[in-house]
């Protein structure tokens, strides 16, 4: 009788992890399917896409290397790596919202030129930015700017998510 009871609690006791187990993956397999533009003053620059599981994070990072022509004879100078990293991560999704969270990292030009005192040319200094948004809700399919940079130049993220498996 012993053997018959502990039987029956550990059957029950393996039903019911294997049931738990299987919500929580169902749960944890949830995926969204996100795009983010990247705009500088109002034209788009640069763009990302991907699929990724609630819960887990996708870093990509795109270059651009630039060389500009500087000093009074006009020549070649050295090149710059304009790179820009971005961490998405989603938070949270269902049919009315989705939630990223995004990390950037951007280094770019300024817009205005420069020169020397004897009007020799200077190229465009780098700049960096590092921007992070802790919960940005998107409504699925909806396209939310979000503004990293307001001016000389702007800046701005475009995103759009969805459940990956739902039609935008």
């Amino acid at each position: 009788m012993w053997k018959t009871s502990i039987v029956a609690v550990l059957a029950a006791a393996l039903f019911g992890t294997s049931l738990l187990a299987n919500a929580q993956q169902g749960a944890a397999q949830q995926a969204v399917q996100w795009q983010l533009q990247v705009m500088r003053d109002g034209q788009q620059i640069d763009s990302f896409d991907g699929t990724t599981t609630v819960g887990q994070a996708r870093t990509d990072t795109h270059h651009k290397m630039v060389q500009h022509n500087v000093g009074c004879k006009d020549q070649p100078g050295g090149s710059i790596d304009l790179a820009r990293t971005l961490t998405i991560s989603p938070l949270q999704a269902d049919a009315s919202t989705v939630t990223l969270s995004i990390e950037a990292q951007e280094t770019f030009e300024e817009d205005a030129a420069r020169q020397t005192d004897t009007g020799c040319k200077l190229p465009p200094q780098p700049r960096q930015v590092s921007a992070s948004h802790p919960g940005l809700k998107l409504p699925p399919g909806q396209w939310v700017n979000w503004t990293i940079v307001d001016k000389n130049p702007s800046l701005v993220y475009r995103v759009r998510a969805s459940l990956a498996n739902s039609t935008n």
